[in-house]
């Protein structure tokens, strides 16, 4: 017994300093989840999940997961332990403590500094906040309203991205609809880029068109960067609401190089580090990839097959990575979605 728990003792700290130590190669490490579908508690590969998709990480430097075939949204503690932190497992909208709260297919979430915790709860096409005390409240997509362009449809369709600013504005990307919304802190709505029409036009606010938008983040200087995921294309919005493609062409397909001659395979999320580079889920092409802050396209961590191997970054394998958050150290945390397992790149 006492050699189990030194082990496992270990375990825990190979977790918590592994990111501060250089490795000059980087390495691709499990940390919570096995390869099984379940929803078990526990630590490392005790730990099971069905479809984990969202991740972040809170003010405590805790990983937030969107498991979303559970409907539960999970936590990763420092010391590598998986709970459930809101949601009953069944298909739903309740709101109320977070236990016995429900989701249904909840995919992307974010925190902010106060420890609130925002949810895409993707199929009840609403936005969901899970508040430092516990309660879940939901903050938009109850009613249909009639939309902008013509037609009564709710007022969200299929949300796949959220991202919150310095000042507590939440970013949308209502990923059918393909438009980003923001909704500020008084409760007011507004679209910031995307006339709803399927398409990779440049410009500015509604004269820029995506193609089922989905993972966002913001840099440094307060741009968002837009996973566009069926255009197969990386898109930056500053703040003066101009769209521009960073990175990607209409070609599907895993090509390296400077931006708009890369290729990608539906990018899905996106995280970027304190230097602006930035990093995202390949999903179809199962690889990371980075976009320096420079705007050169490389292969960061796996092999291009579906698989399940860790070890060194360009060996590595992934099945559908879908999430991506990066710590403080710059250490990378995947959701791993068809492996349901959680996956970390130690630099």
């Amino acid at each position: 017994m006492l050699k189990q728990i030194t082990i496992e003792l270990l375990i825990v700290s190979f977790f918590i300093i592994s990111c501060t130590k250089s490795n000059k190669h980087g390495k691709v490490i499990t940390l919570a989840g096995g390869g099984q579908m379940g929803k078990n508690d526990g630590q490392g590969d005790r730990a099971t999940f069905a479809n984990p998709i969202g991740i972040t990480i809170d003010k405590d430097g805790n990983l937030i997961i969107a498991d979303a075939l559970n409907n539960l949204i999970r936590k990763v503690s420092n010391n590598g332990i998986v709970s459930t932190i809101a949601g009953n497992g069944e298909q739903g909208k309740n709101d109320g403590l977070a236990l016995a709260s429900s989701f249904f297919y909840p995919a992307a979430l974010t925190t902010d500094i106060n420890g609130n915790i925002f949810i895409a709860d993707t199929h009840n096409n609403l936005i969901r906040k899970i508040n430092s005390k516990g309660n879940v409240t939901t903050l938009l997509g109850i009613n249909e309203k009639y939309e902008d362009y013509g037609g009564k449809f709710p007022l969200l369709d299929y949300p796949s991205g959220i991202a919150v600013d310095k000042i507590g504005n939440i970013y949308i990307a209502d990923s059918f609809h393909n438009k980003i919304r923001k909704l500020a802190p008084n409760g007011s709505l507004s679209i910031i880029a995307g006339n709803g029409a399927a398409g990779n036009e440049d410009g500015i606010g509604n004269s820029a068109t995506f193609y089922i938008p989905e993972g966002l983040a913001f840099d440094s200087k307060g741009n968002l960067y837009v996973a566009d995921t069926f255009n197969n294309m990386i898109r930056k919005i500053s703040a003066d609401g101009k769209v521009i493609t960073l990175a990607g062409q209409k070609k599907k397909g895993l090509i390296n190089g400077p931006g708009k001659t890369a290729a990608f395979l539906h990018p899905t999320s996106l995280a970027i580090d304190k230097n602006d580079n930035i990093y995202v889920t390949d999903t179809g092409n199962q690889v990371i990839r980075k976009i320096s802050s420079d705007g050169m396209v490389s292969t960061f961590a796996g092999n291009h097959k579906r698989g399940f191997i860790n070890g060194d970054l360009k060996s590595s394998s992934f099945f559908k990575p879908m999430g991506i958050a990066i710590d403080h150290d710059g250490c990378l945390y995947i959701t791993d979605f068809e492996n349901n397992s959680i996956r970390k790149i130690i630099l």
